[in-house]
């Protein structure tokens, strides 16, 4: 079946309540541009398409049920269905405790399962190929003479702390702590978390500022000197993935995956992982022990005599 078109929000006037949850979720929650975009579309998607919309005040279960089928018709991923519904249900419950409203009617809304795609991983042998890349590789020739030394650096700090793509393009020269080996993250919603750093990465990252220089400001940078995008790293990783022939695609968050998966091979425990990812939420920490299970189930599959 061919993917659905992606449709365009109808415009909607200015919405005095919806400018106010934003401004409330922006200020007093802290949420990120991206959350708050989020929300913004979806309510005004609801405003748009609801059949009967004249009020939220109005708003019953049986309209959200009616707005939900309305969304499976469109074919809409699960994921993108559950992430309108998210919005609408904050929204409501700021109405609740903020402005008065009586009663929750998404309380009595039943949302369809998310569907929960194990992430795929790197086996240790294909990062090791894939972190030895930048220095096998012939650079362009425009580029500076350290950008190997970046690139491995960039690689290396990716696979030892498993930071987000935004996380590590973020990262400054003073948010390492050399001597304690550490780095401090500034993660979603701005909340801060310190974590350690493998010797490969430490080593890694002391060739790269030697080679180039970086003594303060922003930790990687472009040719101009100025702070990488997060375009541009991404497209650094892709580079490279794709050079190692790897066959798990070229998303940076593959090494998230794999930095995750391996520390749960290795007997970590899952609250050290939530926390070194910086996961809200044990349950957004546990699709990863569903990765070791069923890598522990090939394992044995292929090694027990009588399986």
């Amino acid at each position: 079946m061919p993917a659905p078109k992606k449709e365009k929000m109808a415009k909607v006037p200015p919405d005095p309540l919806v400018e106010a949850f934003l401004e409330f979720m922006a200020v007093e929650k802290n949420a990120s541009h991206r959350t708050l975009a989020n929300y913004e579309f979806a309510l005004s998607e609801y405003r748009a398409r609801a059949a009967r919309f004249s009020a939220w005040e109005a708003c019953s279960a049986d309209d959200f049920r009616l707005y939900l089928f309305e969304c499976m018709k469109r074919e809409l991923a699960r994921s993108t269905i559950r992430l309108h519904f998210a919005a609408l249900r904050s929204f409501y419950k700021f109405l609740v405790r903020r402005r008065g409203l009586a009663v929750n009617p998404l309380l009595e809304v039943q949302l369809p399962k998310a569907e929960r795609k194990l992430p795929l991983v790197l086996t240790l042998k294909q990062v090791e190929e894939l972190l030895g890349l930048p220095f096998k590789v012939e650079q362009p020739k425009q580029a500076p003479a350290w950008t190997a030394a970046r690139d491995a650096a960039v690689l290396e700090v990716f696979y030892s702390t498993g930071l987000r793509l935004s996380e590590l393009a973020g990262l400054d020269v003073s948010d390492f702590d050399l001597f304690n080996e550490t780095v401090r993250v500034v993660g979603k919603g701005g909340k801060e978390r310190v974590v350690p750093l493998g010797a490969h990465a430490l080593e890694a990252l002391q060739r790269y500022r030697g080679e180039a220089g970086v003594k303060e400001g922003p930790l990687f940078v472009s040719k101009s000197r100025g702070r990488i995008s997060s375009r541009a790293i991404s497209n650094i990783v892709k580079k490279y993935t794709e050079l190692a022939g790897l066959p798990v695609g070229a998303s940076p968050h593959k090494l998230r995956h794999s930095f995750a998966t391996h520390l749960l091979d290795n007997g970590a425990d899952l609250r050290s992982v939530q926390t070194l990812l910086g996961h809200a939420s044990l349950s957004t920490t546990q699709i990863y022990t569903h990765v070791s299970t069923e890598r522990l189930k090939k394992v044995y599959d292929t090694a027990h005599p009588r399986a």
